[in-house]
């Protein structure tokens, strides 16, 4: 089967392409360049073209038969969403639409989509199920929960099968150091500690030292990218019998302050982490943690990378591949 995946020479986007054909699918990536890179794309053919182009997303569907989407394409800057929400109302509910006729006019019906726990905005209970009330906080947020209302009315109208992962906080890179995160400028936190230790960057930003957790820091559900990818597999696989939408969070259950990731990569490296305090960002809740339980049940889906230990190792191995390269990936892997 060839899946088309845009958004395929990006971080997420990247590692499903090589879960993929791992899983014997040929993934056919479609995208645009302006964050993912060229170098990550090895799992299959490229296509360089916009998702809000409609008539080259048919053409592409057409021309490699596509049987199925996985859909990771869009703006996802909380900050910048504030201060350009044009940009993201245009690519993220624009470009989805775009692809939605694409898939309408092929007659293709499955669709794995990149969503987010944004779309939950500050959690009225912790750790977060499916049936929590959807109230996003931010236009980044507003755009994905829209994008899955369209998804509603397309399987309704349609016989669309569309299921939307609501991710956590991803991190780690493949542990074969095949592709990882590659952003520019980079925002993760993760990656920015390992900056910081290395002397990347003069010091960390901690948002806030007053929250109500048990160091006064923020508490994420941190997930694995290639545990991400296998369940873009997985439901793939979910998608070929069946119809309707099925939203499903990805996490682990879990959560980590920023001092217990700054106090990991510390241990890891055995460099310390520079860091300076910041007062608390508009709409960061103090506690995001995923109850993974149908991720489980509907998916079979069970995290196998996402110990906190493995993904910064892992993550400090990617970084120590490309930091200071001026070369392309391509030659020094």
């Amino acid at each position: 089967m060839h899946i088309l995946v845009t958004g395929g020479a990006g971080y997420i986007g990247s590692h499903t392409c090589k879960a993929l054909a791992k899983a014997g699918y040929v993934p056919v990536v479609y995208d645009n360049l302006s964050s993912g890179h060229r170098e990550l794309v090895r799992w299959g053919a490229f296509v360089h073209g916009d998702i809000l182009d409609t008539n080259k997303l048919v053409q592409t569907i057409s021309e490699y038969a596509i049987q199925g989407i996985i859909h990771f394409a869009a703006l996802s800057q909380v900050g910048e969403s504030v201060t350009h929400p044009a940009k993201y109302y245009q690519n993220n509910i624009g470009g989805t639409h775009s692809i939605l006729e694409a898939m309408r006019l092929c007659s293709v019906k499955d669709i794995v989509f990149s969503s987010t726990c944004a779309v939950y905005g500050l959690p009225e209970q912790v750790p977060m199920d499916e049936e929590c009330a959807k109230k996003p906080v931010n236009p980044y947020g507003m755009t994905k929960f829209f994008v899955e209302s369209m998804l509603e009315d397309y399987s309704r109208a349609y016989g669309l099968c569309a299921i939307p992962l609501r991710y956590f906080n991803a991190a780690g890179c493949d542990p074969e150091r095949e592709t990882g995160e590659w952003h520019t400028p980079e925002s993760h936190l993760v990656p920015r500690v390992l900056m910081a230790a290395r002397g990347k960057i003069p010091a960390l930003d901690i948002f806030g030292d007053d929250y109500p957790t048990k160091d006064g820091t923020c508490i994420r559900d941190y997930i694995h990218v290639s545990d991400l990818a296998d369940a873009h597999v997985k439901a793939l696989s979910l998608c070929r019998d069946n119809t309707g939408v099925t939203p499903v969070n990805l996490g682990t259950g879990q959560g980590f302050s920023v001092l217990e990731i700054i106090q990991t990569v510390e241990e890891i490296l055995g460099l310390p982490v520079p860091r300076q305090w910041s007062g608390r960002r508009d709409g960061d809740p103090p506690i995001l943690i995923a109850n993974a339980d149908k991720a489980r049940r509907v998916l079979q889906w069970i995290p196998v990378f996402s110990d906190l230990k493995t993904i910064i190792s892992t993550a400090a191995a990617w970084h120590d591949l490309i930091q200071g390269r001026a070369c392309s990936l391509d030659k020094i892997v």
